[in-house]
Formats: C-alpha cells, structure tokens, sequence
C-alpha cells in the first residue's frame, strides 16, 4: 500500500479537523541468526525483530511561523506478534510546537545524548548495538525538551529536563531531575556531537558523549567516546565504524567498541554486508562478537552471531 493510501485510511477513522498533515511511517526488520551464548551454554537458531516499528507524526499550522506537532510511534514483534504481554510498546511519543525560534515538545521519547550518535552505530537494533557495551541509550518519559533552529549552516542544539515525576521509574532512580543536551554541527562532508546526561539515569549520575562522523568518497569513517561517572565508578569507552560503498547497491561495513562503561572489559566487534534491493528495502548480513571479563558465571559474556535479515522501511 502506498503511503499516502496507508496516511489517507488512517485519517478517515477521525474527524477532518484533526488529521491535517498525517504522515504514517515505519520498518519492518527482521532477521535470522545462528546464536552462541556462553551463559545459555548452548547454541540455537532463532528469528529475530530488531525494533520493528510503526508510527503516525505530523502537525497543523497556526500560523506562518508556528505549527503544532506530534509523534505517536509504536514497537511490534514481527517474529512473534508479542511484546511482553502488549502487542505494541511504546516508542517515541510527544507533542509540541515548531517554529522559527525553535522546537518545543513533551512526552515520552530518547534523550539527546541518544540522538547525538546520528549514523554512527552501523548496527543499530542488531545484536552488534552500541547499547552492549555502553550506557546513555535512554528513551526518557516525562520529558521536555527545547531544539535550536538550524543556524550557521548546520550547527543545532537540544536540552531537556526529565521531571521528577519520573522518579521511580525504569531506568531512573532517586530524587530530583535530570537534564540531557547536545551540541552538534552537521555538513555534507562531517558531523560533530557533544552531548552530557547529569541525573537522567539516576542521581547523582553523570554522562559525557563525543561522536564524530567522516564521509569520503565512497568511505564513511564515525567515532563514539564515553564517560560515565556515578560517584562509585568512573569508565570510559570508545567505538569505531566504518562503511565503504562498494557500488550504489552493496555496502560493506565493520565496527568495533571497547568500554568499561557497563560490564568489565566489555568489547564487541562486528562486520557485515548489505544490498539495497530498492530504496526501501535491504537485505544485510552480519557477524557479531560481545564478549568481557565478569567474574559472575551468569553474566559472562563470550557470544556469536551470524545472521541474515532483511528491513523495509515505508
């Protein structure tokens, strides 16, 4: 179904007046790996959803220079249709107005140190995610954040405030508020990130994240650095990437990570390879390590993925 078909039944289940400008998008993604798992101490095939999602965004303009917006986007397990006990979780969810002084939205959704790692992890929602071996990855609830226009030609800010309202909840523990922001700029050529968590996963918890990103020619070349302190340790951790487009159809990949951030000599290494059937569809392929040096049998880590899948994006 084309999109403006899926926008268009979408919007005729309510009223004209509150559907303007709907866009309804999403991914399927879906891959089968062969799985080796030390704490398992075994070895199985299994299919896998990697963040399998749908949504409905858009807004309605008040006037020439301030729109209302919104976002209500939903995870789904392509393999199994299950999602704990829910068919769908929920994802990014907010509202807000967008004009020339900027962005203002509230709800439920990632952090910019989150968003600050842009393409970085080349293998987002796959077994080879940063989020193995590093902490930071927050999609926070009760939050509101403010987003700079684009200025200079391509430097833009965010910062957010997680209420404590969130007290309480996962992943956040004790008193108080927290506060996420980034600062990036972004060119054809490069990007450059830095972006800092004080108390958003927990009191007295701070996060500082570097990411940079290199495109040339056929290559593109990232960078990801941490910090994380929360007054009984103070890790560090940093991960390489790098793409080479091998013709505008395949696309070859690896990247690899060291950190102490969340689990002792935590490491990952991962190659793969795509092939972009159209410009929605790809099918991929992939080998991933994660291994570390934890002293508890059940969280000793020395696993291996190989798999193949496949993601559509409408």
């Amino acid at each position: 179904m084309k999109k403006s078909l899926l926008a268009f039944a979408v919007a005729s289940l309510f009223p004209m007046a509150a559907v303007a400008d709907v866009v309804v998008y999403g991914k399927a993604n879906v891959s089968i790996q062969h799985a080796d798992e030390q704490a398992a101490d075994d070895s199985q095939v299994e299919l896998v959803s990697n963040a399998s999602r749908i949504g409905v965004k858009g807004g309605e303009e008040i006037n020439s220079s301030l729109k209302v917006i919104y976002q209500f986007e939903y995870q789904t397990e392509v393999d199994d249709g299950t999602n704990g006990s829910q068919t769908f979780g929920q994802r990014n969810i907010y509202l807000g107005l967008q004009g020339t002084a900027g962005t203002f939205i509230g709800g439920h959704f990632d952090t910019p140190t989150k968003v600050a790692q842009e393409k970085v992890d080349l293998f987002n929602d796959l077994e080879g995610d940063i989020t193995q071996i590093f902490k930071g990855e927050i999609r926070a609830s009760n939050i509101v954040q403010y987003t700079t226009p684009t200025f200079g030609d391509g430097f833009a800010g965010s910062v957010a405030y997680v209420t404590e309202e969130n007290n309480g909840t996962t992943p956040r523990t004790g008193d108080g508020a927290g506060v996420s922001a980034s600062f990036g700029y972004t060119s054809p050529v490069f990007y450059v990130g830095v972006a800092m968590d004080q108390d958003v996963e927990a009191e007295d918890t701070d996060l500082v994240r570097l990411v940079g990103r290199l495109n040339v020619g056929a290559f593109q070349f990232g960078l990801l650095a941490e910090n994380y302190d929360n007054g009984i340790v103070d890790e560090d951790g940093a991960l390489v990437s790098a793409l080479w487009n091998l013709t505008d159809k395949w696309a070859a990949k690896a990247q690899y990570g060291q950190s102490e951030v969340k689990m002792a000599d935590g490491e990952t290494a991962s190659i793969g390879l795509d092939y972009k059937m159209t410009k929605a569809a790809t099918l991929y392929s992939y080998i991933t390590t994660v291994e570390n040096d934890v002293i508890a049998p059940a969280a000793q880590r020395d696993d291996t993925y190989v798999g193949v899948g496949m993601d559509f994006k409408f």
